[in-house]
């Protein structure tokens, strides 16, 4: 698109963030000859692996990856959280994002954002220049803002997510028909948005990856039924990133990154399920189904993705964990995971994060006392049916890890070295020539 076709305006240095949910890093660069648009990337400017956050789940990633701060700020840790002062869990939205976003920030600058598909972020907000919500989001009808975005894309059928249930099939062959024409329609809903050049700020997010990575991600590492059509998903994904980056114009500078990385699955662990075992954790009910049904001497309860928490006394409405007895209690917590084998003999558990080494701010209130990080291979559940194995096997033959994430700047001045999620907000503000304070941030500027 030449100047005088440009109807945004100012001159002012732009970024465009593509997000590639889940991806691997490793995926990428030991494949160069099968993904030749992030090989160029790679080569014309920076790339590397990079940490995730604890815990490496895509409800507290996003809103992490967005903000700059860990989830003491954000107030998101999971997929499910728990009120302050009760039993009572909800599912985290848009709103419940304490901290500032990155399009926030550009908005507040008199700049315009365009906002696409990033989780964590329904309901749309109506201070940005126009953003369909992503995951978590019921429907495109009330997702999309403002009205004419969201006629835009009934027209492309777009969809704000695969269909996972289909994943669950033995035959994989409806999933990946239905991964492919969603991120067809993605594609073309951000080819779309990105050649209308007036926004400053693009930021939209592929979630497609994640879902294929849940269900064939073992086909691809140990040559699988569906390794073939695994790499030929990813193949479309690399050629239209490498569209995308064509269309953008020479002020734009792009960024590609992920959540977290991915790993092969062999065994999920139900975690309620073994403090039970444990003496841990009972219920008040034969039938339990929440939180809530834990009796009152249940010491602890746990959260996907590993996220531990003591029934603690002043804390918990029902407490049986004296507080002069947490840190005794919560040392031995943390040993029994750490010692925790799986059927293979494999230790579950990588590394067991404490509290106060993952989480500061605000809102750490309702952090864990303990994360635990898995080895590859185990999926870390939890659940409060009390009607499961400790360990079982699943419908999914992928699963998160914290290391392998994913990082491409389209600058070859940049500098990732010991990089994580946290850096990428100071980044995007940087290449747009936006102040801020350099204490508003967990991370730092790359370039």
């Amino acid at each position: 698109m030449g100047l005088f076709d440009r109807i945004r305006g100012d001159g002012s240095p732009r970024v465009a963030f593509i997000g590639v949910d889940g991806v691997p890093y490793s995926l990428l660069s030991e494949n160069e000859d099968r993904f030749p648009n992030f090989a160029a990337l790679a080569d014309e400017g920076t790339s590397s692996e990079i940490s995730s956050i604890v815990p490496p789940e895509s409800s507290a990633c996003w809103p992490s990856l967005t903000t700059g701060v860990n989830p003491g700020e954000t107030g998101v840790y999971g997929f499910q959280d728990r009120e302050v002062g009760t039993y009572d869990t909800y599912v985290p939205m848009g709103r419940e994002v304490q901290a500032t976003r990155v399009w926030d920030r550009v908005q507040e600058e008199g700049r315009k954002a365009t906002v696409m598909n990033v989780p964590v972020t329904f309901p749309p907000q109506r201070n940005v220049q126009r953003m369909v919500s992503g995951f978590l989001s019921p429907d495109l009808e009330k997702a999309a803002y403002p009205d004419d975005v969201r006629d835009t894309l009934e027209s492309m059928n777009y969809r704000i997510d695969v269909n996972p249930k289909l994943g669950h099939e033995e035959d994989k062959s409806d999933f990946i028909e239905d991964a492919h024409a969603t991120v067809d329609a993605r594609f073309e809903a951000f080819e779309h948005y990105i050649e209308q050049d007036d926004w400053d700020l693009f930021f939209g997010v592929f979630m497609t990856t994640d879902r294929v990575n849940h269900f064939l991600f073992k086909d691809y590492e140990r040559d699988g039924d569906y390794k073939e059509e695994f790499f030929e998903f990813y193949e479309k994904v690399d050629d239209y990133v490498g569209r995308l980056r064509d269309a953008l114009p020479d002020d734009v500078t792009l960024i590609v990154a992920s959540d977290h990385g991915f790993t092969s699955l062999d065994y999920e662990v139900h975690f309620n399920e073994w403090l039970a075992e444990e003496g841990w954790l009972s219920f008040r009910t034969d039938d339990p189904e929440e939180l809530g049904d834990i009796s009152d001497d249940t010491k602890a309860y746990s959260f996907i993705p590993g996220r531990f928490y003591l029934n603690l006394e002043g804390r918990e409405p029902r407490g049986s964990v004296p507080e002069e007895e947490y840190d005794d209690v919560r040392d031995e917590l943390k040993a029994m995971l750490e010692g925790l084998e799986g059927p293979n003999g494999t230790p579950v558990v990588e590394r067991v994060v404490e509290k106060e080494e993952a989480f500061r701010g605000d809102h750490d209130d309702i952090a864990p006392d303990l994360v635990a990080i898995p080895n590859h291979g185990f999926d870390l559940k939890s659940g409060f049916k009390a009607d499961s194995e400790v360990f079982d096997v699943g419908p999914r033959n992928g699963m998160h890890s914290f290391d392998d994430t994913a990082l491409f700047i389209d600058d070859p001045d940049a500098t990732i070295d010991d990089a994580n999620l946290f850096d990428v907000v100071p980044t995007i503000l940087d290449l747009m020539e936006i102040d801020y304070g350099r204490s508003e941030f967990d991370g730092a500027s790359l370039v």
